[in-house]
């Protein structure tokens, strides 16, 4: 190559450095892989709970001229497995403890007797619905449901022979509708209206045989407590 060419050829390579050089960097951020978010609630999550209730019983006559009225309160807890935060189901127990006094009633009216007259009422409830979520993380859920119970029913009093207290027992349905409010990652609160309908286990003495109310259930106001996911 002759002096000239060679130096033709250097220009040459040096503008074609000069201009890959002056090209602006690239300002844009690198790309990264999209990140794929999950719930973290368990798939099946078990969650203990307390309740208090008050129920309006369906035998109000019979529990308003025993107790001086006819919605009396429950006390209890129990255990609820949710599965995919969607479905439930629940086993729960409460009792009913309170002390009044003998009655009968005549023309239309009820009358006190004075003496002593304690009733006890256990209800075992086993019950499971859906949970309707509505947004991804929902602070509000709304739920309905379904079950069965059995309740046991005792009845004493000191002024009364034995064989004149009563303790039976009998199965039951109930239907329930409320709503679950998250007070934080772990606790709940919920509530809800239940109607429990448990026929045949009343309306054998006493008040309730006289004006035929037979039905031990009512509709209650539910309030829970739970802890977990």
């Amino acid at each position: 190559m002759t002096r000239p060419r060679f130096v033709a050829a250097c220009v040459v390579a040096l503008g074609c450095c000069t201009t890959a050089g002056a090209q602006p960097p690239d300002d844009r951020p690198p790309m990264r892989p999209a990140v794929i978010t999950k719930d973290e609630r368990p798939t099946v999550s078990l969650r203990p709970f307390v309740m208090g209730s008050e129920q309006a019983f369906a035998a109000a006559t019979t529990f308003d001229a025993i107790f001086g009225g006819s919605r009396q309160p429950f006390f209890g807890g129990g255990l609820q497995v949710v599965i995919a935060n969607q479905f439930y189901a629940e086993v729960g127990a409460s009792r009913f403890k309170r002390t009044g006094e003998r009655a009968f009633y005549s023309n239309g009216q009820a009358y006190r007797l004075g003496l002593p007259l304690t009733a006890r009422i256990t209800p075992l409830e086993i019950a499971g619905g859906y949970r309707f979520r509505f947004g991804p993380d929902p602070v509000v859920l709304p739920y309905a449901g379904a079950g069965l119970g059995w309740y046991s029913y005792d009845e004493t009093s000191p002024s009364s022979d034995p064989d004149e207290d009563l303790s039976t027992r009998h199965r039951g349905y109930l239907l329930t509708a409320g709503a679950e409010f998250r007070l934080h990652r772990w606790f709940h609160l919920a509530g809800d209206l239940q109607y429990t309908r448990v026929p045949g286990i009343l309306g054998v003495a006493g008040v309730s045989k006289v004006i035929g109310e037979d039905d031990l259930g009512g509709l209650a106001a539910q309030l829970k407590f739970i802890v977990g996911r």
